[in-house]
């Protein structure tokens, strides 16, 4: 690992102006680019300590074995250069979107003599007009065969081209009027061209003129007399409707934009786009990229639009880009853009309208696109393997853990504490075995009493399932009580109880981790080392930079930013978080319904909505004196006195009973019924 002063430019070197920077390796190879509007306090910002700096950035400058830099006289030039560099020399600390799948596009080949219409995949070639991109092939070859009728454009390979020129016959359908046949010479080369120019200028959105255009002269025709033209022409307006009919009307006419949305979490993110010519949709592509640097929304909305327009030709930028987040400074953006474009082009947030919903179908999109590039990578045997070993190699475990149980406290400044338990196995989630749990002991924000709290229940409870089963040799701690609550479990061939009932926590992970860092983590040690276990490995995510803490370590353990086993650790601390915060409003929501203030003669949602608002809970609410209660606008002395005399009589909530076995619900886990139940609330 490389020392960041040992290569720190000497004070005076770097100059104040816009510029573009390299960092290399020692082996000389380029591993990010960079642009700045000053490269002297951009620079700076990389050789400040390394505790101060993001662990991406920190891993970048520590690769990194020299720096240099190469000033241009604007920021658009700066962009221009950058967009370069990385095409060029491909860095691996620089983001990187790839494709989520091949999009076929409909292409016009206007680089030769003859232009072809075909359908493309793969990098596009200079010369030749894209249209789409398209979600599947047969989309395309219907429109075109629509539009073939009108603009009969060829759309044979050369070598069948070729041979109807050598045979002087044209192929079947040069016959039947869907191509021009320039092959056998029924059109020149210049009047084919313009017919592909056409083709291209419908294609391109330019769709209105057109088609009136054609109702023109369908009109001429037929009072000249000449109904067979007219009725020709007739049947090309009917094709061309045909074809719009297959984009939808989603923004006004002739709008022409294109919508760019963003859905990320802390390793990934996925962008998606919808081309919209002439009010429709054309076209619609995503990417997807690993987080290698520090990035925020609004540096992904400037590095897509660097790949969306990178290598298009002018006319393929629109006159609006709508994003979710504006680069910073959006000024040179926006002037490269118009340079591209060759005209002024609007990159704005929408606000309102139409343009605001259909950005919110894009998110949509995006957001689909991240999940389901998450499944894929989850449900492959390969990568789970990899990800199960890495996490025992980083950790030191003796053996890969085949259960991992991961643990999350979710509370409402303080209130309703609650705990999660998500358990995966073989590095899929198995959600019969989810638990839920409601602190006991004290409410409050203590992350930490409640970790060693929900520890220490689940793991007496182990012990108690092995002691029942015969399993255990030796006495369990006094402190283990014999408790349980009977919930049913999904699995088979666990050890049942004597009515045959399964047993809920008869098997310990072999690794548990805990949503937090070093403090939680010694919690959930301390819990296990009190009950004599030491055979279950702990770790600690923390949210905030991905870290792993391991109890007693002064320094969180380092897994790569591409390590699939970092990223089975997040999706594990992730599902727990979601299970928590789905338990939480649950329990508030129940809470906030059987409020005493329900109760209240005279009282309505407005009021009550109000006197919740004004002390921020019911317990507050309780405290509070009359005089208190009268400061919420809308709260009269007598109404004051009638909600301090019912809260003062209310009697606590009464426990939840399990209506199956008539036992009182605490904690420990709600049976599978009420976990799907739950679940299906929490999405």
């Amino acid at each position: 690992m490389a020392d960041p002063s040992s290569y720190r430019p000497k004070p005076g070197q770097i100059p104040d102006s816009p510029g573009v920077y390299k960092f290399r390796d020692d082996h000389g190879r380029v591993i990010y680019v960079g642009k700045a509007k000053s490269l002297r306090q951009r620079l700076a910002s990389y050789f400040q300590d390394l505790a101060g700096l993001h662990p991406r950035t920190r891993t970048m400058v520590t690769t990194a074995a020299s720096v240099e830099w190469t000033v241009v006289s604007t920021e658009v030039e700066a962009l221009q250069l950058e967009y370069s560099w990385i095409k060029e020399f491909d860095p691996r600390f620089n983001v990187k979107y790839r494709d989520d799948k091949s999009y076929p596009y409909l292409a016009v080949t206007l680089n030769e003599e003859f232009p072809r219409v075909q359908v493309m995949r793969g990098a596009k070639k200079k010369g030749v007009r894209y249209f789409g991109p398209y979600g599947h092939a047969w989309a395309i070859r219907e429109t075109v065969d629509l539009l073939l009728r009108v603009f009969p454009v060829r759309t044979c390979s050369a070598g069948v081209f070729k041979r109807s020129a050598q045979i002087g016959r044209p192929c079947l359908l040069g016959y039947i009027g869907k191509c021009s046949a320039p092959c056998v010479e029924r059109v020149s080369a210049e009047e084919h061209r313009e017919l592909a120019e056409e083709f291209c200028d419908f294609m391109a959105g330019r769709t209105g003129a057109y088609i009136r255009r054609l109702e023109r002269q369908m009109q001429d025709a037929a009072e000249e007399m000449e109904y067979e033209r007219a009725a020709r022409l007739r049947d090309d307006i009917g094709a061309l409707k045909r074809a719009m009919e297959k984009s939808a009307v989603v923004l006004a006419d002739a709008t022409d934009a294109d919508l760019i949305a963003v859905a990320e979490d802390e390793l990934e993110a996925a962008v998606q786009i919808f081309h919209v010519r002439g009010g429709r949709v054309r076209g619609q592509r995503g990417w997807v990229t690993d987080k290698v640097e520090a990035v925020s929304t609004a540096g992904l909305v400037e590095h897509a639009l660097q790949q969306l327009y990178g290598e298009e030709r002018g006319d393929a930028v629109p006159k609006e880009v709508l994003v979710p987040a504006l680069p910073e400074p959006v000024e040179p953006v926006q002037q490269w853009l118009s340079g591209r474009r060759g005209s002024q082009v609007s990159l704005r947030i929408p606000q309102r309208g139409d343009k605001k919903d259909l950005m919110a179908t894009v998110g949509r999109n995006a957001q689909q696109a991240l999940a389901l590039h998450k499944t894929k990578r989850a449900s492959d045997l390969t990568t789970r393997s990899r990800a199960l070993e890495e996490i025992a190699q980083a950790l030191g475990l003796d053996a890969v853990p085949l259960r991992i149980e991961c643990f999350d406290i979710s509370h409402l400044q303080g209130e309703d504490v609650v705990a999660s338990m998500v358990v995966f196995e073989d590095g899929l989630a198995r959600k019969s075995e989810y638990r839920r749990f409601q602190i006991k002991t004290f409410e409050g924000q203590d992350d930490v009493r409640s970790m060693h709290e929900v520890i220490g229940r689940r793991f007496k409870r182990y012990l108690q399932e092995k002691q029942k089963s015969g399993e255990w040799t030796e006495e369990p701690p006094a402190d283990a009580p014999v408790e349980d609550d009977g919930a049913p479990d999904a699995l088979s061939g666990r050890p049942t109880d004597e009515d045959g009932r399964p047993k809920r926590f008869a098997y310990p992970p072999q690794l548990v981790v805990v949503d937090g860092g070093a403090p939680q983590v010694a919690a959930a040690r301390r819990a296990l080392d009190e009950l004599g276990i030491d055979d279950v490995a702990v770790c600690g995510l923390a949210k905030r930079l991905e870290e792993v803490w391991l109890p007693d370590e002064e320094d969180p353990a380092v897994l790569p930013r591409s390590s699939e086993g970092l990223y089975l650790l997040q999706r594990v601390r992730d599902e727990a978080h979601r299970f928590a915060i789905g338990y939480q409003r649950t329990k508030r929501t129940k809470r906030l319904k059987s409020s005493p203030l329900d109760a209240v003669a005279g009282l309505g949602d407005s009021r009550r909505q109000a006197l919740l608002k004004h002390f921020g809970s019911l317990k507050k609410l309780r405290a509070a004196t009359i005089d208190e209660i009268c400061e919420v606008p809308g709260v009269g002395r007598k109404t004051a006195e009638t909600v301090a005399a019912a809260l003062a009589g209310a009697a606590p909530a009464a426990p939840a009973v399990n209506t199956a076995t008539g036992e009182i619900i605490e904690d420990d886990g709600a049976p599978p019924a009420a976990l799907s139940a739950e679940r299906g609330q929490d999405r």
